[in-house]
């Protein structure tokens, strides 16, 4: 498998719209070379660099097994972030350059969870389902 996006390569930086100095909307991510057999896509979007934490930007479950997710789309069901929600929420780091990974799995199974989902059920529950992984990295520091 494969991830890219539009608006950003990897280990580059993402651009101000997508982060919580812009328009804090999803970017457009494009997916390639999903196994045979993939029944659905888990996007895990979150910051190691975070101070203490890896802070969860992003959890997305049941997505279609489709090639791309479109900007400010939701293609699944959303899971709990760090701060809370159950939505996107854009790079804001504290201080510094942090890296945000884009973490696309693709699974045999349907997960059979609610909305809301935290990533370490999303994580328990893709256990021994996983067909194939990719990430993409993207960079951000405020300006």
């Amino acid at each position: 498998m494969r991830i890219l996006s539009p608006a950003f390569s990897h280990n580059t930086m993402i651009p101000k719209k997508y982060t919580c100095q812009g328009r804090d909307i999803s970017p457009p991510l494009e997916i390639t070379e999903i196994p045979a057999g993939a029944v659905t896509l888990v996007l895990i979007h979150d910051d190691p660099d975070a101070p203490g934490v890896t802070w969860d930007h992003w959890i997305l479950y049941n997505i279609s097994p489709v090639g791309s997710i479109k900007e400010d789309f939701i293609p699944g069901v959303q899971g709990r972030n760090s701060w809370g929600r159950n939505d996107y929420g854009g790079p804001c780091p504290p201080s510094g350059t942090h890296r945000y990974f884009f973490k696309v799995y693709a699974l045999d199974v349907q997960l059979n969870l609610p909305e809301g989902a935290t990533k370490k059920q999303v994580e328990n529950a893709m256990d021994g389902h996983i067909l194939g992984k990719t990430e993409l990295i993207g960079l951000y520091r405020k300006s």
